[in-house]
């Protein structure tokens, strides 16, 4: 007898170790699958407390509430039939609107002189060139010194600039009576590449003696697809580039700013002090 408790005795013990290994050997597994969420796999089905759960109400911050209110601004339509948008910035308003292609020129304008003369602001430096050769071709050597004039006034890199830019820059000389370009800005090596400034495409100009208006109503003109056109009347300047359609008009009332974190060059360059 004292042989057969003894025997019942271990085989109980046995037992109740088995099922506390089994039990450990559970909640580590758990523990694992615990890692990859509390929700049904694909195969797996909520049980019935899951799907009788209501789901929780989304939380209504005051950004999103912001959001629900705030509207987008109606274009507004101007004298000249464009549809401007208002574009809410920092320090400035600006206004801009896209050329329908109904509104552009429906033939290319006149082939200018191609006489040109350039005086940079920054540089003090000026220069006469024709872009074009007796046959009608692009002068290659005029260009160059064109756009060695147009070079980076921060960085002094050089960019070949656009010859159809300088055409449209020839057409506005000829206009205005072959009064001498003045040369806010031209290629700009800058961190925001989108600019058309950076692509050498882009020049910000003005002439002495003529109203800002009349420059930009005259490029406005000259528009058969693929320019832009933008106002600068508190800093003075008109900005005209080439680019593809559609063609752009904007008005910015912003100061001149050299040191706008847009126009700063790229990280490694000497830093200089600008004063236009």
């Amino acid at each position: 007898m004292r042989r057969l408790g003894y025997a019942l005795l271990v085989a109980l013990l046995f037992q109740g170790q088995a099922g506390a290994q089994e039990a450990a050997g559970a909640a580590d597994e758990s523990s694992e699958n615990s890692e990859e969420g509390e929700a049904p796999g694909p195969q797996e089905k909520a049980t019935p407390e899951a799907e009788a759960a209501p789901e929780a109400a989304p939380r209504v911050t005051k950004t999103s509430r912001a959001k629900k209110v705030a509207a987008a601004p109606k274009p507004k339509v101007g004298k000249d039939g464009l549809h401007w948008q208002r574009k809410p910035r920092k320090g400035a308003k600006l206004m801009g609107a896209v050329v329908p292609e109904e509104r552009l020129r429906t033939a290319p304008p006149p082939r200018p002189s191609g006489n040109i003369h350039l005086y940079v602001l920054a540089t003090h430096e000026s220069l006469r060139v024709n872009i074009y050769n007796e046959d009608g071709s692009y002068n290659i050597e005029a260009l160059q010194a064109a756009s060695h004039l147009l070079r980076c006034k921060r960085t002094q890199a050089e960019k070949e600039i656009e010859p159809r830019l300088f055409t449209v820059l020839s057409t506005i000389y000829d206009h205005f009576g072959e009064k001498r370009l003045e040369i806010v800005s031209g290629y700009r090596n800058q961190r925001r590449t989108t600019s058309y400034h950076f692509r050498g495409s882009a020049s910000d100009i003005r002439i002495e003696g003529v109203k800002i208006q009349k420059i930009r109503d005259y490029a406005d003109s000259l528009d058969a697809g693929g320019m832009g056109v933008g106002l600068y009347p508190r800093a003075g300047f008109v900005h005209v580039d080439v680019r593809p359609l559609p063609s752009y008009r904007w008005i910015d009332y912003a100061k001149s700013d050299p040191d706008n974190p847009d126009k700063r060059p790229p990280r490694g360059w000497k830093r200089k002090k600008l004063t236009s």
